[in-house]
């Protein structure tokens, strides 16, 4: 299947490089030195696709990544040796695209990210924020992490008592849809032992590809 031009454009601003090689490319770019959409630095992160991927890391960290790390199976064990954090773990998470949406119901509305109806986590995403109110009161709400303007990763949290009504995936249908209109591809990522994001995500037509992120703990 072909890459989406719009996933093909932000994977190489997130990464420093994408496209065209099988099994692990290490790229050494100063994107890890600069803080990312809410101000932490990743100075290791990569994306690993069935037929391949990219580890990003550090300029000068590269070469060594190179010479250690000759596939993503040995990522696990010799990735945080070859970045100076050999006491560190590499985390892993399902990273989910999709560029068809599932056709649900809108659930909610377009708010600032600082209305004080709204839960904490919401705050540092600024903006504009989408929230399904019941009787005035928050519900669930998404969250746009700006990673650049091609690439925009969709975060979504449900209130206890308002679980079980399918309003996180038609919120993060929703976002999705938004995103695609803005022209960038819209992401969504999680534990791969979350089993709930998992479901939303479905049911939200993020299907999942066996697409994966990684990074090294701090």
């Amino acid at each position: 299947m072909e890459t989406d031009a719009r996933l093909v454009g932000f994977l190489s601003a997130y990464l420093g490089e994408w496209g065209g090689g099988s099994g692990l490319t290490v790229v050494g770019s100063e994107l890890r030195t600069r803080p990312g959409w809410d101000g932490t630095v990743l100075d290791v992160v990569g994306i690993a696709a069935p037929e391949g991927g990219v580890l990003s890391v550090v300029p000068e960290r590269a070469d060594g990544v190179r010479a250690a790390v000759a596939g993503w199976a040995e990522v696990p064990a010799l990735l945080p040796g070859a970045v100076g954090r050999p006491d560190a773990t590499v985390w892993s998470g399902v990273f989910r695209w999709t560029v068809e949406p599932a056709d649900l119901d809108d659930a909610g509305e377009w708010v600032g990210a600082t209305d004080p109806r709204l839960p904490d986590w919401l705050h540092p995403f600024g903006g504009q924020v989408l929230v399904a109110f019941h009787d005035g009161a928050y519900a669930a709400g998404v969250g746009i992490k700006r990673h650049n303007p091609q690439g925009l990763e969709i975060s979504v949290g449900t209130d206890e008592q308002h679980r079980g009504r399918g309003l996180a995936s038609r919120l993060v249908a929703q976002a999705a849809r938004w995103i695609l209109a803005q022209g960038a591809i819209p992401t969504y990522l999680h534990d791969p032992a979350n089993a709930a994001s998992d479901r939303t995500a479905l049911r939200a037509g993020f299907p999942d590809r066996g697409w994966r992120i990684v990074g090294v703990s701090r």
